[in-house]
């Protein structure tokens, strides 16, 4: 008789290899067919509990990278996580579809003359399209990662309405009184022609020539020192810059009115405490002839050695003791400091530079060089040789220093400080009722958002603390308009609430196109219409940043999106977004809210390869993640994510990705254990389970509940490595090895099989959930591969699935029923097992067995009356004895000795056990099992 055929095998079509990067498009097409994201929205529409993730808009310009895998599948699986808890959420996905990228894009297509020649609608219209076609790219990229949203409806900053939107928050921020038009130092991207914010720049090494320059002093100076007391008739204050193209623009040189300050034996000025480090470069000489406080030269002058100008000399707490001279070149026109200390001793601010980083005419007009014409048109940089030149005598010192110097984040070229009449939100000016600053209020509603890590809530704090007036304004083509109109004699901007309006409603039907197509007048509600040959337009577009951090206002209020509502849940990025997207949102939220449009912040870092080393296309590490789809699948990448410390930045490599496929290998193989030996079980059996039962359902239970715990707190990592040990050490490693005898060799029906299904109906139902947010394919296969009703009930599934394609939809994460803890001390029994399984490896080297079936185990200890410990230990037999026969081995434990013998009983050719009393023949609980078999059929 072939004993094989009357054992209950297990049995399912789920199979052991997923085969995930042939599977997962046909299940993501099933999906994108039957519009799952609507399908989640309807499955928790009774849900006392809501989420919104607002989604931070990728910019719509590329194919997506690595790290935008990242950030969606952590807001996928966050989004799913609050789902699979049975909360109703909101997940609207948007794209970022203006700003200077695609208008360089669109000039890069036509060339930069065409484009030039071009009406600037049309240059509109290709950026449009270009943004178009990569908002469906991307779209489907982010599908192909098992991405559930509303895709159907996504939010995109170029719609008509959502310009509409973005044009009301900067009407809301005026109407607050925080945005002023003023002429001011901006950093300026000569090689994009257009102002910066903070933001959009970067620190790269630069390689820039470093001087030191002689400004004679003018009489009044020379008076103020008593120089002729000392036999003095001319004498320098000694400047320092890295900047010698500002030189022209010149009109103050500050003092530390804290420090004191040295006339040298040569005549020059500099800092008392930098005579002895400067004597040594050769710039003065090392004595000192008088030391004076700073304040005696405040408001007297000195002479620009390049044009003859007045250099007026001031005090300024900017001013560093550490380096330079102590006497500092100002340019208000070129420099933040300079600018604010120009302002206070009203120096003239010069600025000599064009849009594309050339001095222009006013050098000429303004007397900035002797021979001005020789400069106009010049690249500035490329006139440091000459300007070096020119200062002659005065130059004291000349060399090439490298350091750390602002760059445009786009053109990787060094940015310039250059005054332009700009638009600025006002971070210092009272605005309440109780007449708090948009500083003051940001700074509070920081304190009072959760940040994930906790440490993000310091860098935001210390950013919004430290930093300068927001300026919006940008120089560019493709953007939302700051759409005011200015009268043209006076200068003043109108911003009546009537006009203002009226523009947000051709532009919600128009798009904001129409502010250059259309006149003035037509601009103009017709009780306005008579002012329009006294307007002019203002044509400056709005920063990007802007557009971004309006989102909240567009999604989150305006109604046109199944968004959630504002504030948002949860704003999720990449870390350099303190500085980005959750900063200009908060300011614009605050400017008009006075509130952040956040409850919590989460932040990951950045993708490195194996190394550690940044992804570029010149080194060969880039990682697509349309390449790890192709080999991989979807699910790989997700457990990926899932896996890592994302706070952190993350490596990937395909070594890596392998060792994530074998965790996932281990994961599935448990699951269709699990689901083959449930098989169609109807109802759970929970009133007679085993101690081992009860055993690893309080292992479960408590594992559970700490890794949904973590998971709740977005510690997928810690979670998983939780929900590994227990699946690998306790779950597979000991549980599932116990209760195969009982699955496969008692009767189907009986009390103890039907519990050992249980609970594994009950455990795997609880890993269907805790998975579903990360492996949303795997567990949608796995149930369309169930069969049990009992297990679809443990999933929290307690109707029929109308459409088993979307059946993960359907699980609902349960904790698992409190059942009676187990009677045995089963801390004591793994320390025991752990010490047998070291003799049965000996004796399995020593070739003295094959099997712990082959032994039976012998004590006089107390632990003998545990019933189930054969079965714990899966030994034949367990008998209470002092004496052994067939001794095999012997160990102490815990002060009692036990022994392992051979087996007496005889081989059981259907379970293998040495149990049976005649040799081929079945044993007692077998034989039963064959005689009821027989009596069925």
């Amino acid at each position: 008789m072939d004993y094989k055929d009357t054992l209950a095998l297990p049995t399912t079509t789920f199979p052991m290899r997923g085969n995930l990067p042939q599977n997962e498009p046909k299940t993501y097409q099933l999906w994108k067919s039957s519009r799952i994201y609507p399908t989640m929205e309807q499955n928790r529409q009774n849900a006392s509990v809501t989420f919104n993730l607002h989604d931070g808009p990728p910019y719509a310009n590329g194919h997506i990278h690595i790290g935008h895998a990242l950030n969606k599948i952590l807001k996928d699986t966050i989004v799913k996580q609050h789902y699979f808890q049975g909360e109703k959420v909101f997940y609207t996905p948007g794209w970022d579809c203006h700003g200077l990228p695609i208008e360089q894009q669109v000039e890069k297509k036509l060339g930069k003359e065409k484009k030039d020649s071009l009406p600037k609608i049309k240059i509109r219209e290709l950026c449009r399209k270009h943004a178009e076609e990569f908002v469906q790219i991307q779209k489907n990229e982010f599908l192909e990662l098992g991405i559930f949203g509303d895709f159907e409806n996504p939010y995109k900053t170029m719609d008509f309405a959502f310009e509409a939107e973005i044009y009301k928050a900067l009407c809301g921020v005026a109407k607050k009184g925080l945005l002023k038009e003023r002429s001011k130092p901006v950093y300026w991207s000569w090689a994009c022609q257009t102002a910066l914010a903070e933001a959009e720049v970067e620190y790269e090494e630069k390689e820039s020539d470093s001087i030191f320059v002689a400004f004679p002093l003018q009489e009044d100076a020379l008076q103020a020192l008593s120089a002729q007391e000392l036999g003095i008739h001319k004498a320098s204050c000694v400047i320092w810059t890295t900047t010698p193209w500002t030189l022209p623009a010149n009109s103050g040189i500050a003092l530390n009115p804290e420090e004191l300050y040295a006339l040298t034996q040569d005549n020059k000025i500099v800092l008392a405490s930098q005579v002895e480090k400067l004597a040594e470069l050769g710039i003065v000489e090392n004595k000192i002839l008088k030391t004076f406080h700073a304040q005696i030269l405040e408001n007297k002058h000195a002479t620009n050695p390049l044009n003859g100008r007045d250099s007026k000399i001031i005090l300024g707490e900017h001013v560093a003791s550490s380096e330079g001279s102590g006497c500092v070149h100002t340019a208000p026109g070129h420099g933040e400091d300079d600018y604010f200390v120009g302002l206070k001793y009203n120096l003239p601010m010069l600025m000599p530079v064009d849009d594309r980083g050339c001095f222009d005419e006013t050098l000429i007009r303004e007397k900035l060089f002797f021979n001005p014409d020789e400069f106009v048109g010049k690249f500035i940089f490329d006139t440091h040789p000459r300007i070096l030149e020119l200062l002659g005598e005065h130059l004291l010192r000349h060399s090439k220093i490298k350091h750390s110097y602002p760059h445009c984040w786009r053109s990787h070229q060094p940015v310039i400080f250059r005054a332009t009449a700009q638009w600025f939100i006002l971070m210092d000016e009272p605005y309440t009722s109780s007449g708090e600053t948009l500083r003051q209020v940001a700074l509070k509603q920081i304190k009072k958002t959760r940040f994930y890590p906790e440490h993000g809530m310091h860098r935001i704090y210390s950013m919004i603390e430290n930093r300068p007036d927001w300026c919006i304004s940008r120089q560019r083509d493709w953007g939302v308009p700051i759409a005011f109109f200015k009268d043209k004699q006076s200068g003043k901007v109108l911003l009546d609430s009537e006009i203002l309006d009226f523009v947000a409603e051709i532009f919600a039907k128009e798009g904001c196109d129409a502010w250059w197509s259309k006149s003035i007048e037509e601009l103009l509600p017709p009780q306005h219409k008579d002012k329009a040959e006294h307007l002019e337009k203002i044509h400056h577009i709005l920063d990007v940043w802007f557009d971004s951090g309006s989102t909240w206002k567009a999604v989150l209020e305006s109604g046109k999106y199944a968004s959630g509502g504002n504030p948002a849940s949860m704003y999720l990025e990449g870390s350099d977004q303190h500085r980005g997207w959750f900063h200009s949102s908060l300011l614009i939220s605050c400017a008009i809210h006075q509130c952040a449009p956040y409850k919590s912040i989460l932040t990951h870092g950045f993708t490195m390869d194996e190394n550690g080393e940044k992804m570029s296309k010149s080194k060969g590490n880039v990682i697509a993640p349309k390449d790890v789809l192709k080999e991989f699948g979807a699910e790989i990448l997700r457990l990926w994510v899932a896996q890592s410390d994302y706070q952190n930045d993350q490596r990937i490599s395909n070594n890596i990705l392998k060792q994530v496929s074998e965790n996932y290998r281990k994961i599935r193989n448990t699951i269709r254990f699990l689901l083959a030996n449930i098989g169609t079980l109807e109802s759970l059996e929970t009133q007679h389970f085993s101690q081992i039962d009860l055993w690893i359902l309080e292992k479960a239970q408590n594992c559970f509940k700490e890794v949904n715990a973590l998971f709740n707190e977005y510690e997928f990592s810690k979670g998983l490595q939780e929900l590994n040990y227990f699946l690998n050490a306790e779950l597979s490693g000991i549980y599932l090895d116990l209760c195969k005898d009982n699955l496969y060799c008692n009767a189907p029906d009986s009390k103890e099989r039907k519990a050992a299904q249980s609970v594994m109906a009950l455990i795997c139902g609880r890993l269907f959930g805790l998975l579903a947010p990360i492996l949303t394919y795997t567990i949608n296969e796995a149930l369309n591969h169930t069969a049990s009703k009992a297990l679809l009930e443990s999933c929290g599934i307690t109707k029929e699935i109308q459409n088993p394609n979307i059946a993960v939809l359907e699980v609902l994460y349960q904790p698992l029923p409190c059942f009676e803890k187990p009677k045995i001390d089963f801390e004591k029994l793994l320390a025991l097992r752990s010490c047998f399984l070291e003799q049965i490896d000996s004796l399995k080297k020593e070739s003295k067995i094959k099997s712990t079936l082959e032994v039976d185990f012998i004590t006089s200890a107390k632990i003998a009356e545990f019933e189930e410990l054969n079965l714990w230990l899966m030994v034949s037999a367990v008998e209470c004895s002092k004496t052994a026969s067939n001794l095999l081995a012997s160990f102490t434990f815990e002060g009692e000795t036990y022994h392992i013998c051979k087996a007496k009983g005889y081989k059981c050719p259907r379970c293998w056990q040495f149990i049976a009393q005649e040799a081929d023949a079945p044993c007692v609980r077998c034989a039963g099992v064959l005689a009821d078999s027989k009596m069925e059929s």
